[in-house]
């Protein structure tokens, strides 16, 4: 078995971790409805045995994604993530420009609701959820958006942004309007997993793994900067 030419961008690899630059467009799990479907595992599993998701991306955001390639690896680093001790950054692409520099989001949510599973503010029902949000670049109907969430609940940073009034691009399932500019500037969820810091579960050294900006999601930054 040889990890030589995987088929998904390799951002770093030893005997008990994996760390990936997931494509937009590809699941991390298997497909429920289409289980001959192609996902995280089934491609990478040919070039590096058994590998366990760690976490989760949806399918059409991008960026670091985070795999086990044991048993004990998995156990442990699920550990650090239900801790609260890995640091996720995400960048987003909202519509619309907020009235906030920095801004924490505190709102309970509650997954899978309806007949569309979403996920929704519920202050009653809802689960701790927060998420602390930075301004990075400001365009003409649209903003640049750093993400951190201290929580790791379903569609999180969808959810808590669509709250402010501020969906991601191209994200119909939280508002934004599939004819309307934002599914122009970009064809898919306008989210990409920029940044995780966590320690190695075997080493214990502190690890920082980042991923580039895919290039639909520079085409959409050069767009709106007129470039």
């Amino acid at each position: 078995m040889s990890a030589d030419n995987p088929p998904v961008p390799i951002l770093y690899s030893d005997d008990v971790l994996l760390a990936i630059d997931k494509p937009a467009g590809l699941p991390s799990l298997p497909d429920g409805y289409n289980p001959g479907a192609q996902h995280v595992r089934s491609l990478l599993e040919p070039h590096f045995g058994r590998v366990w998701i760690v976490h989760r991306l949806d399918r059409g955001t991008s960026g670091v994604l985070l795999l086990a390639r044991s048993a004990e690896a998995h156990r442990l680093l699920n550990q650090q993530f239900d801790q609260r001790q890995v640091k996720k950054v995400y960048h987003a692409l909202v519509n619309g420009s907020p009235d906030w520099k920095e801004k924490t989001v505190d709102l309970p949510l509650r997954v899978d609701v309806g007949h569309k599973h979403r996920t929704a503010v519920d202050p009653a029902r809802g689960k701790p959820a927060v998420t602390h949000l930075r301004v990075l670049e400001r365009f003409a109907g649209y903003t640049l958006v750093e993400a951190v969430p201290e929580t790791g609940r379903t569609h999180q940073i969808r959810a808590h942004l669509a709250a402010l009034g501020h969906p991601l691009v191209a994200d119909d399932l939280y508002g934004s309007d599939p004819v309307a500019d934002s599914f122009a500037i970009m064809p898919r969820l306008g989210l990409h997993a920029r940044r995780l810091t966590l320690s190695h579960p075997i080493l214990h050294s502190v690890l920082t793994f980042e991923a580039p900006y895919p290039d639909d999601f520079v085409q959409a930054l050069e767009q709106l900067r007129g470039g």
